[in-house]
């Protein structure tokens, strides 16, 4: 498998503030002032590095992955070369850089970012594009799961709205992981900027196309992800790049109840519904999202048991264990979605949809339970409660090996019918351990799962320990 490295990337724009103070009497400005513009100049790397353009490897890539080739060319003189590192390679774990000019450039005559490249194999480049400076991001573009050959072929990055990059800094960037676990290289050149005016039928899309509606409280926020914008190449291709939100112009249907920034962030401020859209240089973007705000949120009881007593999974209240994740998503059985990612004015709350089964999993370390008495958890079921729905809460303890299988792991369960549930209210239960019948082990615990077979889809978590 192709090791793949998320990164956290920032950019800065760049903006020239004019202040003219004049002491005395107010003047009109003439009309023969011409203000400082950023330079035109469309090239990134020909023969060698444009004006001003500099070199920035990311934290943890392989410091010398790049390098100027004299020998291996598309044209002119030189190239560039990446050194991709094998896995384990002491040098870093993968290679990827910035390729900024601090000092701005007018790219709004051109359509593209265009070059040449080619690779010592097939390969998969994992991100490239423009418009990165470890700054703020605003017109970050990229351009996902590059597919390269050993031949030189050409490859086109559309700009998705090039009226916006008035002053870019951010001119290149890449990043790549092994492939396969091993290293390899390829190599790009004639890297600029191009008017190829053969690019046509924008169709940008926010949440990847799709109409979406979500549940939520007054005082969260929620970031509008799968920001894309399509564009027709004269190939025929229809090529989808990646785009940061700053591209686009977001409104909110009714903004005493949601507000959108420029970032993309819905800040929810009221109850009811409001839907959001957006525009990217004036075309509507395909998808949308209804926000149902269900007013403030009460929050779940705050533990009061003495932390020398408890062994927290997740609580504000208590300093929590590692936990390897609160979703695992045990493909393709289970339908659950989300996890740990909501968060109500500093209040951090498990929040799951499309609930069948879902597991919170904390192996690395197991934890022992054995002076342990009762699980504690607090539970919000956001919906009607029907006649034999239910939940069940499974306790998994991994056996004296301390590693899920090998005939040791044992599991009980014990489950809450309809009769002892309500919606909407938070419903506190003290379970003892000696009820999941079944559990053999204490000793090397790491499981928790919420079981419902979809009786119940929407299920809130929170304050979920172990006390004696």
């Amino acid at each position: 498998m192709k090791k793949t490295t998320t990164l956290s990337l920032t950019i800065a724009l760049l903006t020239a503030v004019t202040s003219i103070i004049i002491s005395g009497c107010q003047r009109n400005i003439s009309g023969d002032v011409e203000f400082a513009t950023f330079p035109k100049n469309p090239n990134v790397f020909i023969d060698g590095f444009s004006g001003g353009l500099q070199y920035f490897p990311f934290a943890g890539s392989k410091l010398n992955a790049f390098t100027v080739d004299t020998e291996v060319r598309y044209a002119g003189t030189a190239s560039m070369r990446f050194d991709v590192p094998n896995v384990g390679d002491p040098g870093g774990a993968f290679a990827g850089a910035i390729f900024p000019d601090t000092g701005g450039r007018n790219l709004t005559e051109f359509d593209a970012l265009t070059f040449w490249c080619k690779a010592t194999q097939a390969a998969t480049i994992n991100e490239i594009g423009f418009g990165n400076d470890f700054g703020d991001n605003n017109f970050l573009t990229t351009m996902q799961n590059l597919k390269v050959s050993t031949t030189w072929t050409k490859y086109i990055i559309p700009i998705p709205d090039a009226s916006q990059l008035v002053a870019e800094k951010g001119l290149f960037w890449y990043a790549e992981g092994p492939e396969n676990n091993n290293g390899y290289t390829f190599w790009i050149d004639e890297l600029k900027f191009e008017r190829l005016g053969t690019i046509a039928q924008p169709r940008p899309a926010i949440f990847l196309g799709q109409d979406e509606t979500i549940e939520t409280f007054t005082g969260t926020t929620v970031t509008i992800p799968g920001l894309t914008q399509t564009l027709n190449l004269e190939s025929g291709i229809n090529q989808t790049v990646s785009a940061s939100p700053s591209y686009f112009t977001f409104s909110s249907s009714n903004v005493d109840i949601a507000r959108v920034s420029e970032k993309g962030i819905i800040s929810i401020v009221g109850s009811g519904t409001a839907k959001i859209t957006a525009i990217l240089a004036g075309v509507s973007a395909q998808g949308s999202v209804t926000i149902k705000s269900l007013g403030a949120f009460i929050a779940a009881p705050t533990p009061t048991r003495s932390p020398a007593n408890v062994i927290s999974v997740f609580s504000d209240t208590y300093t929590n264990i590692p936990v390897d994740f609160y979703n695992g998503f045990f493909a393709p059985f289970q339908t659950t979605l989300g996890g740990a990612d909501l968060d109500i004015n500093g209040d951090k709350i498990i929040k799951y949809t499309q609930l069948n089964f879902v597991a919170t999993e904390f192996k690395n370390p197991t934890i022992n339970i054995s002076q342990m008495t009762h699980l504690h958890v607090d539970i919000q079921i956001s919906e009607v409660v029907n006649p034999g729905d239910y939940i069940k809460v499974e306790l998994g303890d991994f056996g004296p090996n301390a590693a899920f299988g090998g005939g040791d792991d044992s599991s009980g369960r014990v489950t809450f019918a309809s009769t002892a549930l309500t919606s909407n209210n938070w419903i506190s239960l003290d379970i003892p351990i000696s009820s999941f019948t079944g559990l053999t082990g204490k000793n090397n615990m790491a499981q928790i799962f919420f079981i419902s077979d979809a009786t119940i889809s929407n299920l809130l978590v929170d304050n979920m320990y172990f006390y004696k």
